[in-house]
């Protein structure tokens, strides 16, 4: 396929480099690419002895016109020049789009193809068995069970919020935490409300055998967890309610294997193995040693990988952490990966584990590192980074402000309710996702008269949108 990639003076460079050979690159006439104009196309004398333009994809101008002209299909290309060389390796395979740059489809084109993948190996998936339809083992994705710490302590709208948030983040089990002091009323309160709002498998979490007892009675799908001083109390009404249940071991007594007879011997047909993962600090490594053992003397009952256990107490973000938990599962190939959201920096674990778990089928599918698979866990990190610009000349040095003077039209509050931004103002309130949208409402509302309130609250709003997308808070004026 013969392809021409137009440019300007500042990207020519970065798009010859990105491009290679795999694509012919003009320069024209003007400094910035997304200036480019269809005269400035047209002008290109054998413009028309290729199968394909691109065009850089920040172009707002319209070339539909042109392209009926040359009879040549005329389509936009990435935002960034350091993105055609990825973007090219789909021409000819994929159709690009007169308005949608080529990296922002490409990147929703490989995502939905990537979780359809992952959506056919599960179909095909053989598991070790089946709670409430959902594949637990075996060669089963593994899937992700939410704990919603201190299930019991919650009111019912509060207990209903955590689970439809849940449902809604991706997890594939929803597990309820029993409080030390609830009672099995309690327990079989908060069992009742979670199965009336999910079809997902759910999970009753304790050790006390009257809230096990009142759990599996309530329909619980599965018991978290049985260990020798509770198995005998509880285990053949567990195994009669035909619930799975994740055996652990003992206190003082890393024998496992041993619980795992005593909760057959009751009975119990489900089993899903729980070695435990100890916190950074405290047995880590030799924890992981343990799961690696476990899996080599067992290769068949699946194991629970308690990721939570570990990003709980790490003062770092979640999101690799959770990452590298989820792979380090997959090589033990764990069944389910374990995390709460109990503290504020875990929020959005569950989601970063539904992704990872996708990541980790796929990559095991493919035979390849976690790396372009059409799903990443990139959330600051680039993966192709952009030039910077280069120094100025004789460029004015900026200088802070020297004092402040308030708006006559007034000032604003803004705040997050965590998905939308609010800008309130004497006159009224304006709310908003996106911080432009919220912008351009206050100036057609005329509600700013100063060229510096301008600029502060495209500022601050533009924090407001990125607290958001981070999951951050945000206050105003204050650092971000």
């Amino acid at each position: 396929m013969n392809i021409l990639v137009v440019t300007g003076r500042r990207a020519f460079e970065t798009a010859k480099t990105s491009v290679g050979a795999a694509a012919t690159v003009r320069r024209l006439e003007t400094d910035i690419a997304a200036f480019i104009t269809p005269k400035m196309l047209e002008s290109i004398p054998d413009s028309r002895n290729y199968d394909l333009i691109l065009i850089p994809g920040l172009i707002s101008a319209d070339f539909s016109s042109l392209e009926k002209k040359l009879g040549i299909p005329i389509r936009r290309g990435p935002k960034h020049a350091c993105d055609l060389g990825f973007v090219l390796q789909y021409a000819g395979s994929v159709e690009f789009s007169t308005r949608i740059p080529a990296c922002e489809l490409l990147r929703d084109l490989r995502r939905t193809e990537a979780v359809r993948e992952v959506e056919s190996l599960e179909d095909g998936a053989q598991a070790s068995f089946h709670v409430k339809g959902l594949k637990i083992g075996g060669s089963s994705r593994m899937k992700v069970m939410a704990e919603i710490v201190d299930a019991t302590r919650l009111d019912e709208d509060e207990l209903r919020e955590k689970v439809n948030y849940f449902v809604s983040s991706g997890a594939d089990i929803i597990d309820l935490g029993a409080g030390l002091d609830a009672s099995p009323a309690d327990v079989t309160s908060a069992v009742a409300t979670a199965r009336a709002l999910t079809s997902l498998p759910v999970s009753i979490d304790t050790l006390n055998p009257d809230h096990i007892l009142a759990g599996i009675k309530a329909g619980a799908d599965i018991v978290l967890s049985l260990n020798r001083e509770n198995i005998g109390k509880v285990g053949k009404e567990v195994a009669k309610s035909g619930a799975a249940a994740v055996v652990i071991p003992d206190d003082g007594n890393d024998d496992i294997f041993s619980n795992i007879r005593r909760a057959r011997a009751c009975g119990i047909i489900n089993i899903i193995a729980d070695p435990v993962i100890e916190p950074v600090g405290h047995g880590f490594v030799d924890s992981l040693a343990g799961y690696s053992m476990f899996r080599k003397a067992n290769p068949a009952t699946p194991l629970f990988f308690g990721a939570g256990n570990i990003t709980e107490l790490f003062d770092a973000d979640s999101i690799g952490i959770n990452a590298l938990l989820a792979g380090a599962a997959m090589e033990l190939r764990a069944a389910i990966l374990f995390t709460p959201e109990f503290s504020s920096k875990a929020h959005g674990s569950i989601g970063e584990m539904k992704a990872a778990s996708m990541m980790m089928a796929l990559a095991q599918k493919r035979g390849t590192a976690p790396k372009d698979l059409g799903i990443d866990l990139l959330v600051i990190k680039e993966k192709r980074k952009r030039e910077y610009e280069k120094p100025a000349v004789n460029a004015v040095s900026a200088e802070p402000p020297v004092s402040w003077q308030p708006d006559p039209k007034g000032s604003f509050r803004i705040g997050i309710t965590g998905t939308e931004i609010v800008a309130r103002h004497r006159d009224g309130a304006i709310t908003g996702a996106h911080a432009a949208d919220v912008f351009n409402t206050i100036m057609k509302m005329g509600l700013v008269s100063r060229p510096d309130h301008a600029a502060y609250l495209g500022r601050e709003l533009m924090k407001a949108e990125l607290a958001i997308k981070f999951r951050r808070s945000y206050a105003q004026d204050d650092d971000f």
